[in-house]
């Protein structure tokens, strides 16, 4: 069997190479490795509103409880929430259903432990081990774990894991990490018929925002279709129907969120961040005065902030690397051009609907609309040429490919940068250069592909 874990947790095409028997072992095995020590364990249980979700969620409860472990499960919330009441509640571990903002026949299996931490390598390691073995502790009798909660087992009397007010726990986590009063903006919220659908307005509207809200209405099959944060086409055109100050799109599960200014236009990751930075080093809460971002974020963030007084740490693309570089170094933000932004004080993920709402209270504060404090970031621009390899590995390395990326690093020198990585699902080496002279990217670009290509 090939490594199951993703930069995300398990993902593939539900009830085919995600089935319910997979998700069940995955589960019964994380609940083994992560609740070691406990002689109750909790864990908390959401999902996004995808149809398969429902299946899943059978499984992974049988999985849990299987292994001993209680479930407390609290239906459709975004990602951030689940990882957030897996901390409030002291659970061992928490599980997402969720396959983000990808189309609805996927799914996937996100796994947070205690503190609703993601998982890092050497756990994952440890469950994919423990699936191999098959070697599972199987309690009897009273040692099964139960739904707590749910329908029959009215038993659990501690208040604690009650189901009531899971939701508003939530938005009121949300409202008071936004800090300033909302009134007097009009914001449009794509929800992509995803898991913020109810959440995401509800939190918006109580922090004093006026709310227009589109693709709320999920039924199972329409999560992500033509919407939300990978579609950007539907908030764009209503951000300007309805005169709204900006636009936010979340995807299926809402740890991500992209944004439009008041004319339409994109403010995409990067430019998220640095206002947001801005906006922390204002108030003295950007700790080391440093953002961490991915290497793909774009030069142009780098030399905004570098221009601000602000470092910036990079790490590997994928936000589980953000999160680790921030608690490594003590960071107080950190994020991903796609739209994950981690605020590690409020949370131990990316949270779209969070990002919205301190965007929009920086816009209060300041009294600018989203274009005026976007415009900090010039976007440089970039040329990415995949190049198809037959060892991407062995390719990145080569000792001729290495001495073209520092000729052209040394060529650009301030003015732009080389990124050449394997790609991490597919047989390719990406091929980025960033240059305040687009010719020169793309010539740069094609000749380090051509090169890629014939090694």
């Amino acid at each position: 069997m090939g490594r199951l874990f993703g930069t995300d947790g398990v993902r593939g095409l539900a009830n085919d190479s995600l089935s319910p028997e997979l998700a069940l072992q995955v589960s019964a095995a994380a609940a083994q490795v992560l609740s070691r020590g406990k002689k109750r364990a909790l864990a908390v249980v959401g999902r996004d509103p995808r149809a398969s979700g429902e299946m899943l969620e059978a499984a992974v409860t049988a999985g849990l409880t299987s292994a001993g472990v209680d479930v407390l499960s609290v239906g459709v919330l975004p990602t951030p929430a689940v990882a957030y009441l897996t901390s409030v509640y002291d659970a061992c571990l928490g599980v997402m259903i969720s396959a983000s903002h990808n189309p609805m026949p996927d799914n996937g299996i996100k796994i947070f432990a205690a503190g609703g931490h993601k998982l890092d390598d050497e756990l994952e390691d440890r469950i994919e081990a423990l699936l191999a073995e098959g070697a599972f502790t199987r309690p009897t009798g009273a040692g099964v774990g139960r739904v707590l909660g749910g329908p029959g087992h009215a038993f659990d009397t501690d208040s604690r894991y009650s189901l009531e007010g899971t939701h508003e726990r939530y938005v009121e986590h949300l409202v008071e990490a936004t800090g300033r009063d909302l009134s007097g903006l009009t914001v449009v919220l794509d929800c992509a018929h995803g898991a913020a659908s109810e959440v995401g307005p509800a939190a918006l509207r109580e922090a004093g925002a006026t709310v227009i809200a589109i693709n709320a209405d999920p039924d199972g099959l329409n999560i992500n279709d033509g919407c939300g944060s990978t579609h950007l086409d539907q908030i764009q055109r209503a951000v300007r129907e309805h005169g709204a100050d900006l636009g936010l799109a979340v995807d299926g599960d809402a740890d991500r969120c992209l944004a439009v200014d008041a004319t339409g236009a994109i403010v995409d990751g990067d430019a998220i961040m640095a206002i947001l930075a801005l906006a922390m080093r204002d108030s003295g809460e950007l700790a080391q005065q440093t953002l961490v971002a991915t290497v793909m974020s774009n030069l142009g963030l780098h030399i905004a902030m570098r221009a601000a007084g602000i470092a910036v740490r990079t790490t590997a693309v994928g936000d589980r690397y953000v999160l680790e570089e921030l608690r490594r170094g003590g960071f107080t933000l950190g994020g991903e051009q796609s739209g994950h932004v981690v605020f590690p004080q409020f949370g131990t993920t990316g949270d779209g609907i969070l990002s919205g709402l301190r965007l929009m209270a920086r816009m209060t504060q300041t009294g600018s609309t989203l274009a005026e404090l976007a415009a900090v970031v010039e976007t440089v621009p970039q040329v990415l040429v995949n190049v198809p390899v037959s060892d991407k590995a062995a390719v990145a390395t080569a000792p001729e490919v290495l001495e073209a990326v520092s000729e052209a690093e040394r060529v650009l020198g301030d003015t732009g940068r080389v990124l050449l990585r394997p790609s991490g699902t597919e047989q390719l080496v990406r091929v980025m250069v960033e240059a305040t002279d687009p010719d020169r990217a793309q010539r740069l670009a094609d000749d380090l592909a051509k090169l890629v290509a014939a090694v």
